[in-house]
């Protein structure tokens, strides 16, 4: 597997490289690529079926001055930010049996991020609900996927050092919970790992062997995506 650690000036760009290199992958373009970056602004994201009217505090988010996007993955709405930290994975089909399903490809991956992280942070991870890693009974880092013919994208927000303030301030509370959440307010569930952003990638890097650097994306290919889509209010205000 490749890596790459490309940065972007925009939110829009961010979020758009993530279905190039998996439009990529589908095409016979790209390779396998575990991808991390770590957001330098605050913005909001809801999931492809959310309703950002239900999900989002929108007056709040207006008044702060923070854009909202739409991405092409399921899950539920976050908040990034810097002390957030991002990673995709873009893989092919073939590369395990257990991703020919959706539950099977949650459980394959956060599976083998549980076990990494347990063994950078010395403190058991789980994976809780469907997509959900936590620490305990507190949720740090919500995960999802996108699935073409022969390939997949699966990417995660991780709360390494964000303040979680934030996400009260601007989201609702979801209208889909895990049933561990109990109800619990964002300040109640939510937690930092309180790791480093270093530390995280390189076990990311060896739990995935994705020791050779890879390739970026056409620019000129993200940019338009970026525009056409996550740029455009029809499709982040989409029912």
């Amino acid at each position: 597997m490749h890596f790459l650690d490309t940065a972007y000036t925009t939110p829009a760009e961010q979020l758009a490289c993530d279905d190039v290199l998996l439009d990529l992958c589908e095409e016979g373009k790209g390779d396998e690529v575990l991808r991390i970056w770590i957001p330098e602004e605050l913005f909001v994201v809801v999931g492809y079926t959310n309703e950002a009217e239900r999900e989002v505090d929108l007056a709040a988010c207006a008044e702060a001055g923070i854009p909202l996007f739409r991405r092409t993955t399921g899950g539920g709405t976050v908040v990034q930010g810097p002390g957030c930290f991002n990673y995709a994975l873009i893989m092919r089909q073939g590369m395990d049996p257990a991703l020919a399903t959706i539950t099977g490809t949650n459980r394959f991956v956060l599976g083998r991020l549980a076990a990494t992280l347990t063994s950078l942070l010395g403190r058991e991870v789980a994976m809780r609900g469907h997509t959900d890693l936590a620490l305990g009974e507190k949720k740090f880092a919500g995960n999802a996927q996108r699935r073409r013919g022969h390939s997949i994208l699966f990417h995660g927000t991780l709360l390494l050092d964000f303040d979680i303030r934030i996400i009260e301030r601007l989201l609702s509370l979801p209208s889909t919970q895990p049933g561990y959440r109990h109800g619990r307010s964002h300040a109640d569930f939510l937690t930092n790992l309180h790791a480093a952003a270093a530390d995280v990638s390189g076990a990311l890097r060896r739990c995935w062997n994705a020791t050779a650097a890879g390739a970026a994306p056409p620019l000129d290919r993200i940019r338009r995506l970026a525009r056409e889509r996550y740029q455009d209010p029809a499709w982040i205000y989409r029912r």
